[in-house]
């Protein structure tokens, strides 16, 4: 049951007033239509599917939290934020599925459910990082350090972040028609943007891919002794396209409109198979083929800061000794041309006497007795 709230719009022609929305009436655990005024979500959510991917990603959130603890791999706390956003998220949505009228567990759980993904993208940039600077030769593709590629991509991902953030926080349960459509519009930029940066960082490690699986072949490239790296690879293609399909569907599913004709957001049985279906699968292959299995010893870790400007020091005191050096032989060289030179001329005297049969040697060789 609904009771109709009306709004007058000021108008020099007529005194009618203009019905902007209803407020419904809450039934059971809160529920209003989706156009209702007071309404905070799109749809009723299901109590059953979100209790059922809090404890998947619950699972995942603790396997991950386990093997970073036994891989000892630091970096493994970008993965762990996301399997956490993903859980609160899904814990929020199951209590706000019996209290729909909690405008807080409505905006929390959309928000994190929007941006976790962010951070299962980072973390892909900085595996892949790793793993370049633990098996490439050269610790780099296309020219681009290992160190370089993860540090990069990371501030794009977090740039892109921010601007998904801007657009999803528009988008929260009571904001205006106007603000809404803007906030559409933000948030889907955000994520076109997302996709520039994985078709990129795609391409790196296809080249890394090519350019290793060779080098083994041709014996460049000392062995691994096994071929996990590969199955990291694959795992990391297999994540970064989950990723993309859940993309293209956040792309659909705001660039159709959030109009009531649009069934995508209304229904939610469209983002659980789209959007939570993929992130769940890919934190699990993550953690069946965890970065830590395949990343061993001191080279799969980068050097740390003081460690790096250790070595900017030592490479800044070898290009002075160089230097040095250059400068001290070209010194040496100049002295030793120049006596090369005195003594040329001499020889060269000495030679034009003996052929006139006029100098010293020529009489003393000749001559014995001398003058």
């Amino acid at each position: 049951m609904t009771t109709p709230t009306t709004t007058s719009l000021p108008s020099t022609t007529t005194s009618t007033a203009t019905p902007y929305c209803t407020t419904a009436v809450p039934g059971k655990y809160g529920y209003v239509p989706p156009d209702a005024c007071n309404s905070n979500y799109s749809y009723s959510p299901s109590f059953g599917a979100a209790i059922t991917f809090s404890v998947l990603f619950g699972f995942v959130t603790i396997a991950q939290i386990t093997q970073a603890i036994s891989y000892r791999k630091g970096f493994c706390w970008v993965m762990i934020m996301a399997c956490t956003w993903e859980f609160i998220s899904f814990v929020t949505r199951a209590i706000g599925s019996h209290d729909q009228q909690k405008l807080s567990y409505a905006f929390a759980s959309q928000i994190l459910f929007l941006l976790a993904p962010l951070w299962l993208n980072a973390y892909a940039y900085m595996t892949a990082g790793r793993m370049i600077y633990t098996f490439h030769p050269a610790k780099k593709v296309y020219g681009i350090k290992a160190i370089s590629i993860g540090k990069y991509f990371v501030w794009l991902d977090i740039f892109s972040f921010l601007v998904q953030g801007t657009g999803g926080s528009m988008l929260s349960p009571g904001s205006s028609a106007d603000s809404m459509k803007i906030g559409k519009n933000v948030y889907m930029t955000g994520v076109g943007i997302q996709e520039l940066f994985i078709v990129l960082f795609t391409g790196l490690i296809v080249r890394f891919h090519i350019e290793y699986s060779r080098m083994l072949k041709s014996g460049t490239a000392q062995s691994p002794g096994n071929q996990r790296w590969k199955w990291l690879t694959y795992a990391l293609y297999a994540c970064l396209v989950l990723i993309t399909v859940r993309i293209i569907f956040r792309l659909v599913e705001f660039s159709a409109g959030v109009e009531i004709s649009n069934p995508l957001p209304y229904h939610e049985i469209y983002a659980l198979i789209l959007d939570a279906f993929p992130m769940v699968l890919a934190m699990t292959i993550l953690t069946v083929i965890h970065p830590g299995m395949v990343l061993k010893g001191p080279e799969s870790e980068f050097p740390s800061r003081k460690e790096r400007r250790a070595e900017k020091k030592a490479k800044k005191a070898e290009k002075k000794a160089q230097k040095e050096e250059k400068k001290m032989a070209k010194k040496g060289l100049g002295q030793n041309t120049k006596y090369d030179r005195t003594q040329t001329s001499n020889d060269h005297l000495v030679t034009e006497d003996v052929e006139l049969g006029n100098t010293a040697g020529h009489n003393n060789r000749y001559y014995p007795g001398g003058n």
